[in-house]
């Protein structure tokens, strides 16, 4: 007796069947027919006895030729009339030559790459190799000559590059947005970049690049950038920040106004604070701001309804509350919007327009995971240079390459290079673009060495460099990591009100923070010195007056100016310097009704 094996649709059980493959077959026959949707798909599990059957939303498929007896059933009399136009893709899943599967579907699936490989044993063909990549994934070049750590770094770093985000920027008032400058498309792309017209929204630059060492400027994945080539346009962008501010009503009848505050107002910061404003309040287009000057002037009610002025007679006097430019993010006022919400409540939007010059310690990227910070701009007439005068934009470090196993941006310097020669744009799709022997071939045509290598002169002593650099061209994105949005120093600064220990962050102008492994390291050390230095004196030391008698903390009554215990009444107090913080969790422990007492001795 043939053995059961149990059905599931959607995940439900519907029942039980002796003969599981005649099933299937069957109901492959009734989706060919038309009696059941495309989209329905099945799928049999030997080990546990199931067959189950989808039909739900949701599921990841992908379109496959189907193979039979080792041969495609896209025939090429199949593929003229598509090209033809007489077929379309629907007509190929009608005819049941193309098929969708999902995840369930191909495990029980044998699929071939390309046609050459198929065997008896296949039943799918994939329509294109490059199909097995996400749509990130595609965009790239020569994907499968690296190594999968660095596809999966270039796909997040193809995220963050900085390029065109939208057609209409001019008109969107975006909180955080960057526009990059004379974006160009790339001389290698695949298919795919270019059915999905991601040349409309490009996203970097074709460098020239040179590997090889630069003086140790450009050490581990540091890169060096020509001086000229960032004058002439290249990695400049544009950063956009919009303030918001809204005119809110309050209980009581009061609300908030847009105006220039006066001197009278509470908070009034000063008339030099408020000089970019307009008698509307908002600040005048394209006048270039300063950390901590208006942008939008504004005016509040007090926080309570009344508050008595001199001689017992109340009044309400006004509060500043204006929008100020943050700190780090000079520049031109762009834009200024002025609208109403659903509260039918004023609001006005300016954004700021803040250049973005490549300097020091901005990322860049090419699209196979190298990335790398400027490490030095050097000047054109200090860079090397070829025989004709080619002057490279970018140096690359030759141990970036072997480490990572980043062969495909090898194959992208040459194609790029080839490209340049031919006028003609590289095909670079995953598994089917154009090979090595293409790319040498067109080299050695136009008199370079088909290795890439040529030989460049120091800039600075105009002698030849011993050995020859591999040289070719690559693009090269700019991510949105800029040292200007993240560098920050402090010496003095806001301290928060609980613990009086600096605040966090570099909007707040906080301080660094010195955490537990760094602590470890100066034990380990043994510099009790700066242990001390950067965990009290730097951070939040106070002296407190101890009662010697009994431990507690002591007052100082400044209307009688005696010093005394509160709890005991002791005279003998004496300073003592600890950590606010430390006082801080005496008071709490004193709070819950324990009694903590501080032996004091002479510090000899």
């Amino acid at each position: 007796m043939a053995e059961k094996w149990s059905v599931f649709l959607n995940g439900r059980f519907l029942g039980t069947t002796n003969q599981p493959k005649a099933l299937m077959k069957e109901l492959k026959a009734k989706r060919k027919e038309g009696l059941l949707g495309p989209e329905f798909n099945f799928a049999f599990y030997p080990k546990s006895r199931e067959m189950v059957a989808y039909t739900d939303r949701g599921r990841a498929r992908r379109p496959y030729i189907i193979v039979e007896a080792g041969k495609s059933l896209y025939t090429p009399e199949v593929k003229a009339k598509v090209e033809a136009g007489k077929m379309a893709w629907a007509d190929l899943i009608k005819q049941g030559i193309i098929e969708y599967l999902d995840t369930e579907s191909e495990e029980n699936a044998f699929i071939a790459i390309s046609e050459k490989d198929l065997t008896p044993q296949h039943t799918h063909l994939e329509c294109d190799p490059a199909g097995i990549a996400g749509l990130t994934t595609s965009c790239l070049v020569y994907p499968e000559y690296n190594s999968a750590p660095r596809i999966t770094m270039a796909c997040q770093m193809n995220k963050q590059a900085l390029g065109m985000y939208a057609i209409n920027w001019r008109l969107r008032m975006d909180s955080n947005a960057h526009l990059l400058h004379y974006p160009q498309v790339p001389l290698v792309r695949s298919r795919v970049y270019d059915q999905l017209q991601m040349g409309r929204h490009a996203a970097g630059y074709n460098f020239v690049v040179a590997v090889g060492d630069f003086y140790g400027y450009n050490m581990e994945d540091a890169v060096i950038i020509n001086k000229s080539a960032i004058e002439r346009g290249l990695g400049r962008s544009t950063y956009f920040h919009t303030y918001p501010a809204e005119e809110r009503r309050y209980s009581g009848g009061q609300k908030d106004k847009f105006e220039i505050p006066e001197a009278s107002v509470e908070g009034f910061r000063g008339e030099e604070a408020y000089k970019h404003l307009g008698d509307d309040g908002i600040a005048v287009l394209e006048s270039y701001v300063a950390a901590n000057e208006a942008l939008i002037g504004k005016t509040s009610p007090p926080r309570f309804l009344e508050e008595m002025a001199a001689f017992g007679v109340a009044e309400e006097k006004k509060r500043e509350n204006s929008v100020t430019v943050r700190a780090g993010e000079d520049g031109w006022v762009d834009t200024a919007m002025i609208t109403e919400n659903a509260a039918r409540n004023k609001v006005v939007k300016v954004r700021v327009r803040i250049p973005r010059i490549p300097e020091m310690g901005d990322k860049f990227a090419s699209r196979h995971g190298q990335k790398g910070v400027i490490g030095l701009i050097v000047p054109q007439e200090d860079m090397p240079f070829t025989e004709s005068g080619i002057v490279p934009d970018l140096i690359l470090n030759p141990h970036a390459i072997p480490s990572r196993m980043t062969a495909g941006h090898i194959l992208e310097m040459l194609g790029g290079k080839a490209s340049c020669m031919t006028g003609r744009l590289a095909d670079g799709t995953a598994f089917t673009g154009d090979k090595l022997d293409k790319f040498t071939s067109i080299l050695k045509e136009y008199g370079f060495e088909p290795s890439g290598n040529e030989l460049l002169y120091d800039g600075y002593t105009g002698k030849p460099i011993r050995s020859e650099l591999f040289m070719g061209v690559v693009y090269y994105q700019k991510l949105r990591h800029l040292v200007s949005a993240k560098i920050h120093a402090r010496s003095r600064g806001p301290v928060q009100m609980l613990t009086h220990q600096p605040t966090e962050g570099r909007a707040r102008e906080g301080g660094h923070r010195f955490g537990e492994m760094e602590r470890d390291c100066l034990v380990g050390y043994g510099a009790a010195s700066v242990l001390t230095e950067r965990l009290l004196k730097e951070s939040d030391l106070t002296t407190e007056l101890v009662c010697s008698k009994c431990g507690m903390t002591a007052v100082h009554d400044k209307v009688r100016d005696r010093v005394y215990c509160p709890l005991c009444g002791a005279s003998e107090i004496h300073p003592v310097e600890m950590s606010y913080a430390f006082k801080l969790l005496l008071d709490e422990m004193v709070a819950l009704g324990i009694f903590p007492r501080l032996r004091l001795a002479d510090k000899s």
